[in-house]
């Protein structure tokens, strides 16, 4: 299992726009989270087991704050075709068997992958109300295999600074996962694993 980390997008960046297909229908876009405290944007998948050992928490931690005015949102980007687990349909009954509450939204070009630079699953890029990043980096320090035990403290600390109108600390770590499966000849100038 090799693992790639994430590549640290500037803070301050402003939300890339989005317009995607969602697994529930229709599609979601940046602009149906103009309100709101803040936005969690995250790269995910279905297969890879670095997501597959923190879903339960992730499933936890978003609903948490959504309920507290943190909009979510997910994006797989990866190619499903030689990655079949990561297909629509096997993204819905993701959603299905861990209950998770936010769009989960298929980046069939990888085009929004790349504006957002990234890199690996799962990958969180946190916006304030102005939509300008102030969080990217882990969940938090656990890994397959490491005994870390899974709370999402990192970025548990971000959201709750965030929500708290504070300001969210610059010492972050970046987040490590599998890559994302580019599809042949569309990895990005940044992507060199």
């Amino acid at each position: 299992m090799s693992a790639v980390p994430s590549t640290m997008l500037a803070l301050g960046t402003k939300a890339p726009d989005f317009r995607l297909p969602s697994t529930a229908g229709g599609t979601v876009s940046l602009d149906d989270y103009s309100d709101g405290q803040g936005l969690l944007v995250m790269f995910i998948s279905n297969h890879c087991p670095f997501v597959k050992h923190v879903r339960s928490e992730l499933s936890t931690l978003t609903k948490e704050y959504e309920s507290r005015g943190i909009a979510v949102v997910a994006i797989n980007a990866n190619d499903w075709e030689a990655y079949p687990d990561d297909c629509p349909a096997m993204m819905a009954k993701e959603i299905e068997d861990q209950g998770y509450t936010f769009p989960y939204l298929f980046d069939e070009t990888q085009e929004t992958a790349k504006a957002y630079h990234a890199a690996c699953t799962p990958d969180f890029f946190l916006f304030d109300a102005e939509r300008k990043l102030v969080y990217r980096g882990q969940m938090d320090g656990s890994r397959p295999g490491n005994d870390i035990p899974v709370t999402g403290s990192d970025l548990r600390t971000a959201m709750d600074a965030l929500l708290a109108g504070d300001p969210v600390g610059s010492d972050q770590k970046p987040s490590i996962g599998c890559n994302i499966k580019w599809r042949p000849g569309k990895a990005p100038d940044y992507f060199s694993a």
